[in-house]
């Protein structure tokens, strides 16, 4: 029995359960049906073989608390045969002296490939399509400071799907699915704005939000803001109502206010140390509670221009699984040095990141996010296994998705194939492949 929306990987050393082990994968239906060491098929038709399944959960096991918004899964794997049931065909994808992670979750990415998103909302898209070549396979478009029409274009854009389809044109590649938007401002403290624009900052604004429909089933996935601000603790508790993720950034919040931000709903604190007060000995501030808050998780720019090695070496000791890796990219990944738009502003790419006219850091111009795992190994020298986690497992606990960030039946279908070096060779996104280097030059 053929299966054209089925495919199996096979030959890899599969990242399950936080362990390595010699697996096939078979997925069908956008998801993974089972993990095991002998999931074969012959030829076209399918020979038998009993895989052992990894995991506990059941084939097509609904765990999502997030909907994406432009999801390229076509169903649950609810009744899907593997393999080894006999007489079913799959594509196959090499995975040969290869090893398989779960597909990577970005939670701060501002464009990529020329698309600043605050910019151009409308174009998040081909930056969705162009982020499967470093890992990404599900991801929080990002939107800056910025006015209110520019939040309606994107929360609009991502309801639209692609090319008005959410599956895309017939036979195009699967792309970065985008999970809801991180709306980074603009209730930010004006001395923390960094590259923020301050005529576009405003304090907490429990109408503006009503109005705008800052809620999980409208779109808005995480919301960055100050909670040291008049009238945060209360937008805090309102969010979160609506299912919406709230992280601690762009803040000089001391470490009691933090604190009583974590009581009220805040679950996550944004690039750690950029952006927020230094850490003191007697003044720990945000960074600190953020360190030693266990009901956080924290993100980290592991560029080693955000972050000097030695603090990412810091955090991933202190944070241990609640450190989630960003990007924070924007236009400048993946194009040359030079002029690159970010918001209403202009900045410019160097080897050096990307900086306002001023000097002010303003974002990645070269960190992707396997990158970024492989500077976490460098920096920090912690295992791959636990590197690949801070990109995985820990951003899908934050945003409640329970089925990505994970190898295991039922889960998403979304897979990543490394190199021994850390090197983003294939990418599988819902069961298909939306990126593979071995076919040569590739285009989003």
């Amino acid at each position: 029995m053929s299966r054209p929306d089925s495919l199996l990987v096979t030959g890899g050393q599969v990242l399950a359960g936080g362990k390595w082990t010699a697996a096939d994968v078979f997925l069908a239906n956008g998801r993974i049906v089972s993990v095991g060491s002998d999931v074969r098929t012959s030829g076209t038709g399918g020979g038998p073989g009993e895989p052992t399944e990894v995991g506990t959960a059941g084939a097509g096991a609904e765990r999502a608390a997030l909907r994406p918004f432009a999801s390229n899964e076509t169903a649950t794997a609810a009744g899907s045969e593997s393999p080894a049931a006999g007489g079913v065909s799959a594509r196959r994808l090499d995975a040969s002296g290869l090893l398989v992670v779960p597909g990577f979750l970005d939670l701060q990415c501002n464009g990529a490939v020329g698309v600043d998103i605050t910019a151009e909302p409308e174009r998040l898209w081909d930056v969705a399509a162009a982020l499967p070549q470093w890992g990404v396979t599900a991801w929080l478009p990002t939107v800056v400071t910025a006015p209110a029409a520019t939040r309606v274009r994107a929360l609009a854009a991502l309801r639209s799907g692609r090319a008005g389809d959410p599956a895309g044109p017939a036979g195009a590649r699967p792309v970065a699915v985008p999970l809801g938007l991180h709306l980074e401002g603009p209730f930010l403290a004006p001395e923390r704005r960094g590259a923020h624009p301050a005529e576009h900052l405003r304090a907490p604004d429990a109408a503006m939000v009503a109005d705008e429909r800052w809620t999980r089933d409208a779109g808005v996935a995480l919301v960055t803001l100050a909670p040291e601000l008049p009238g945060a603790l209360d937008l805090v508790r309102t969010l979160v109502a609506a299912g919406v993720v709230v992280s601690a950034g762009h803040s000089s919040a001391s470490a009691e206010q933090a604190t009583v931000a974590i009581d009220a709903g805040v679950t996550a604190v944004t690039h750690l140390f950029n952006a927020m007060g230094p850490l003191h000995h007697r003044d720990p501030g945000l960074a600190g509670v953020a360190l030693t808050d266990e009901r956080v998780r924290v993100g980290a720019i592991a560029d080693g221009v955000h972050l000097h090695p030695t603090a990412v070496a810091l955090a991933a000791r202190a944070l241990g699984e609640r450190l989630c890796l960003v990007t924070d990219a924007v236009a400048a990944l993946g194009m040359p040095e030079g002029r690159v738009r970010l918001g209403v502003l202009e900045a410019f790419a160097t080897a050096d990141g990307v900086r306002l006219a001023d000097g002010t850091l303003a974002g990645t111009s070269d960190l992707s996010l396997d990158r970024a795992v492989r500077n976490l190994v460098g920096f920090a020298g912690v295992p791959l296994a636990a590197a690949v986690a801070a990109v995985t497992a820990s951003p899908a606990a934050l945003v409640g998705l329970e089925d990505r960030g994970v190898i295991a039946p039922g889960a998403v279908g979304d897979l990543v194939l490394l190199d021994a070096d850390g090197e983003v060779v294939a990418t599988v996104i819902g069961g298909r492949v939306a990126y593979d280097r071995r076919e040569g030059p590739w285009r989003s």
